[in-house]
């Protein structure tokens, strides 16, 4: 693959894995349109890869009409795409029992984790069917959540599980038209949002405790590895996460 010929959109650049993702793509070859919520952080993951093909586009990804903006731009600036890295996402309120979980919070956090999903998903399916050549890969932000939960996650977890089916069911559905589907499972990386797993986090048994971390720069590479395969090939599934943390065997 000659990357230098390569578009993608990055959801969630601003800020953690979706920074270092777009980073990473910046500064091997890439053409990377930043999508977030805030362009100012934007402006500070493209300045990281000074000089690089990179445009920001400020979108919020539960809004339809930003995410039709952002598949226009892309369109408009660079032609094609070849690559979604679907990474925009929330944890939602930490620590609050189920039974008093604020609907607008579960609401907020399907809204970006799922339906944002989805929207980007839809936007870049129609851009890459309809493009010569034809076809492009999505790359889904999963978690290890969507496949074991932490105790008062029921939001997050649910949202990460129905992001397993929704990789699957796109992955199917894109054969027809050359786009590889496939999804990334993440494990306690480093970044802003996970700081805490290193000051202690609550464990099944009620216990809080201090968890291991990864370099996120690992899962930017993981991701890069995957969007340069040939489109004739697939991760369907990869796990990346800290060695030692809490998961595999349940301890």
């Amino acid at each position: 693959m000659d990357a230098k010929s390569k578009i993608a959109v990055v959801t969630g650049a601003g800020s953690g894995i979706g920074r270092a993702v777009a980073v990473e793509l910046l500064r091997t070859g890439w053409s990377v349109a930043l999508a977030g919520r805030r362009a100012e952080p934007l402006e500070e993951t493209a300045a990281l890869a000074p000089g690089s093909p990179g445009i920001v586009v400020r979108t919020d990804v539960s809004r339809p009409e930003d995410v039709t903006a952002l598949f226009a731009a892309v369109r408009e600036r660079f032609g094609r795409l070849d690559l979604l890295f679907n990474n925009a996402g929330t944890f939602g309120p930490g620590g609050v029992p189920f039974e008093d979980l604020p609907f607008d919070a579960w609401r907020h956090v399907v809204d970006t984790n799922l339906n944002g999903a989805f929207l980007c998903a839809q936007g870049a399916y129609r851009l890459m069917k309809e493009q010569e050549p034809r076809g492009g890969r999505i790359i889904n932000n999963g978690s290890v959540s969507a496949h074991a939960p932490r105790p008062l996650s029921a939001p997050y977890t649910a949202t990460k599980h129905a992001l397993t089916g929704l990789t699957k069911s796109l992955s199917l559905d894109g054969r027809a038209h050359g786009i590889a589907v496939g999804q990334i499972d993440i494990g306690n990386a480093a970044t802003e949002m996970t700081a805490r797993m290193r000051a202690g986090v609550l464990q099944a048994n009620g216990e809080t405790v201090p968890e291991p971390v990864m370099d996120v720069a690992d899962v930017a590479r993981t991701v890069r590895h995957m969007a340069e395969l040939p489109l004739e090939a697939n991760v369907q599934f990869a796990t990346v996460l800290a060695t030692a943390m809490p998961y595999v065997g349940r301890g």
